[in-house]
């Protein structure tokens, strides 16, 4: 596993790609071992294609499961390095293209999803958009809407969908962020929807928890992934995660864990809660 105490200065066009990440990200392909914990699950993982997303794609396929992916046109590259590690591994990823801002994608992702697998197990909400500026006055006029439609309207259209598919056993992960408990100024739009998702978590729970369906979040702290030099000015990004507890970013495979453990059967009676992945800053 590559060091990430010090991360240099770098920048790329948005949404990024895991290619010019320096230093690399590790997503488990070579260092996760497998203890048949998801032994038959499917899987649908939306910004599946790369940073936490492709993490989780990958330590699930080693864990048993199949999955589907949903990632931007844009990224495809990224989407199909994924599908063949996934494939290396035995498993079968399903990749499906569409802008998860629009309420009709997110119906079609949901339906190819189950229709390719045959039946879900696991809906992980985890795409993300975030675009940082420094003065309030700064943020484009259609950021906010392009922010909250990709981050929480596309989980709420999405459960909306495959909530029956869930019921009796099925799990929902909604990606967070340590944003929504110390939110940085650069990335107000960003840390609302954060805390909007906890929020919906919690509601989201209660309200399924009696149709057998279990729903809870992982709250990241810096991880390192394209979407850091994508949307960052270069000198926040050098050094990026360096103010942790743990004085370091964190791999992407490390938040994978916790979704690891979210999805499977010894999570059996964890519902509502919000897991957080910090290196070490406080979730509460």
């Amino acid at each position: 596993m590559d060091d990430l105490t010090s991360i240099p200065a770098q920048q790329q066009e948005w949404p990024g790609t895991e290619a010019e990440l320096v230093p690399q990200p590790d997503h488990g392909l070579r260092s996760w071992t497998p203890r048949g914990r998801l032994t038959g699950k499917k899987a649908l993982i939306t910004g599946g294609d790369s940073g936490i997303g492709r993490a989780i794609a990958i330590t699930f396929a080693h864990e048993g499961a199949d999955v589907a992916i949903g990632y931007l046109p844009e990224e495809e590259g990224d989407a199909k390095q994924t599908a063949e590690m996934v494939g290396e591994l035995g498993r079968r990823c399903v990749t499906v293209p569409g802008d998860l801002r629009d309420e009709e994608s997110c119906a079609e992702l949901a339906e190819a999803a189950v229709r390719e697998l045959g039946s879900l197990d696991v809906l992980i909400c985890n795409a993300g958009f975030q675009m940082a500026y420094d003065e309030l006055e700064d943020f484009p006029a259609r950021q906010l809407q392009r922010t909250f439609a990709t981050n929480v309207f596309s989980t709420f259209w999405l459960v909306q969908r495959l909530a029956r598919e869930l019921e009796h056993g099925g799990s929902i992960i909604v990606t967070t962020s340590i944003q929504a408990y110390a939110p940085s100024t650069h990335l107000l739009d960003y840390a609302a929807t954060k805390a909007a998702l906890n929020n919906l978590t919690v509601n989201l729970a209660a309200e399924l928890g009696e149709r057998g369906v279990r729903v809870n979040a992982v709250a990241p702290g810096p991880i390192w992934t394209p979407l850091i030099p994508s949307t960052m000015a270069p000198e926040k990004v050098e050094s990026f995660g360096a103010d942790t507890p743990l004085g370091r970013a964190g791999q992407p495979v490390e938040v994978a864990a916790a979704f690891i453990l979210l999805a499977s059967d010894e999570a059996s009676y964890v519902s509502g809660t919000v897991l957080g992945v910090t290196g070490g800053k406080p979730v509460f």
